[in-house]
């Protein structure tokens, strides 16, 4: 194992294709040890709401993260220490009575759509990327995404991307583009940037070992 494991940021919108950037960088280097850290896991517990009111929680806003604990996991990970990951229940829209055990890897990937927008946590990536896609291929894959793996309905996806995903988007995430590394146009489509973006990680790699 590294001295050091290499931390990767993977920021941008909701639906921008993250997970595919993600993985194309997960499947470049399944020769090291690798394990992705999403930041979807540390939504924070909401057990003292009621379901009424945990509906009303802004998921794109900063405060709905429980960053402290994704920094002090990221933090352990580097230190070669295991955690337990948390695990997010999208139907009760709060944290689940399950954990899951991680150990340490020499590479990990930090993925979410507020990853860059917490100083401590920035500070402790390597690379930093952010995934740039038109806002119309954001709203079709959210769409998909939540009504077939969510259980949500038309109506209300819509509802909650009029209201609180847009403007907290422009708000909140897009702004953190300026602290990327790397600007990646249309997720994992574009594999010229994903090969520029692999190159970089051999590289810094090298220097680790």
């Amino acid at each position: 194992m590294l001295d050091k494991p290499m931390v990767i940021g993977v920021a941008g919108g909701s639906g921008s294709g993250k997970t595919s950037v993600t993985r194309a960088i997960y499947d470049r280097f399944t020769d090291k040890s690798i394990l992705v850290l999403e930041q979807d896991y540390y939504y924070k517990n909401q057990a003292h709401l009621s379901f009424e009111e945990r509906l009303n929680t802004n998921y794109d806003h900063p405060l709905a993260f429980d960053n402290d604990l994704l920094i002090q996991h990221v933090k352990d990970l580097t230190e070669k220490k295991t955690i337990e990951k948390p695990v997010y229940d999208y139907k009760l829209h709060t944290r689940s009575d399950q954990v899951i055990h991680v150990e340490p890897k020499d590479v990990i990937i930090v993925e979410g759509i507020l990853i860059l927008e917490e100083a401590e946590l920035r500070n402790l990536m390597d690379i930093k990327v952010f995934v740039d896609t038109d806002a119309d291929l954001r709203i079709i894959r959210r769409l998909m995404r939540d009504i077939k793996e969510r259980g949500r309905s038309l109506d209300s996806v819509i509802d909650q991307y009029l209201n609180n995903v847009r403007p907290s988007h422009q708000q909140f995430i897009e702004p953190t583009k300026r602290y990327a590394d790397i600007i990646i146009p249309e997720g994992g489509q574009n594999r010229v940037a994903i090969d520029i973006m692999a190159s970089k990680i051999e590289t810094i790699l090298s220097h680790k070992n």
